[in-house]
Order: structure tokens, then sequence, then C-alpha cells
């Protein structure tokens, strides 16, 4: 089962938050708290589910349950052109921060914890993550190849 749900706020300024989690309940228990946030969010369960949503939903941020980012192999998520891309924040309805492993920090973007989750706070690490996702460096074209001089070289004689 795959649902939306949308905000009130204009969807050009609104960030689109993909929520998935262990049990349908779950994730829209997560996407509601979001969505009541003035967030767009949809919602999915499982990672096979997320990858399937992802690609018509265009998540700018994906909030997932904790405890299934800890249990299951995120291979699918990898492989995924967009999921891969994506940012992750963990949200738990029982591991706080503080709780939370070593090796489970590694490719996450952030943790909530929901039962004390102020929106401020929601709103700073979403916007962030997403922030984070969004920007693209490009290098200059400089073309300092071995048989020219380069522009410090020249400066310097």
């Amino acid at each position: 089962m795959i649902t939306s749900i949308t905000g009130e706020l204009d969807s050009s300024t609104t960030l689109r938050v993909l929520c998935v989690a262990r049990h349908i309940y779950l994730s829209e228990h997560i996407a509601r708290f979001f969505n009541e946030l003035g967030l767009e969010t949809s919602y999915g369960m499982g990672l096979d589910e997320a990858v399937v949503l992802a690609r018509n939903f265009a998540p700018q941020v994906v909030v997932c349950d904790y405890d299934l980012l800890a249990t299951l192999s995120l291979e699918a998520w990898e492989s995924d052109e967009l999921l891969s891309r994506t940012p992750i924040i963990a949200v738990s309805l029982t591991r706080r921060p503080t709780e939370v492993h070593l090796l489970d920090v590694n490719g996450i973007a952030g943790f909530l914890y929901l039962p004390t989750l102020e929106p401020a706070v929601a709103y700073r690490i979403l916007n962030a993550a997403a922030a984070r996702n969004a920007i693209r460096l490009s290098a200059p074209s400089l073309s300092l190849s071995p048989f020219k001089e380069s522009p410090l070289e020249s400066r310097i004689s």
C-alpha cells in the first residue's frame, strides 16, 4: 500500500519527505507527523516499496524507521539511482539518538527521536539534509597541463 499526504503549503516551497517503516501504520504515523508540520509526505512499508514510490514522488529527504534501517540490507536502495542520492534521516519511537550505535551512523544524515521531537529541530535537520543534497558544485574549467605554465607559476617568474 503506497499512499501520499499533501500539506496545505504551496508545493514549490514544500519539502517532499518519503516516510518508510516496517509497518504501514507506523509509516502513516510518521508521515502524518511531518505533514502536520506543513511538509508534503508520501509513505510506504519496507524498502522495496520505498524504491517504487520514490520514482513518482521524487523525495528530497527520506525519513526511515531506524529499526528497519538496522535490520535489512540496503542493497536495493543503494543501487537505485534516485534513492542512493537522497539523504536518509533515521526516526525512532523507542531509540534515543544517544543510543545509536557507531556502525549505524554510516550513510545516515540525521536521527530524530519522535516522542520528544520539536518542530524547530525537525525543520533544522530536514532542511540541512535537503540542502546538502541540492548543492551541486562544478569545477572551474582550468586547463593546467604539465606542458603549460600554471597561473601561479606565471606570477612567480
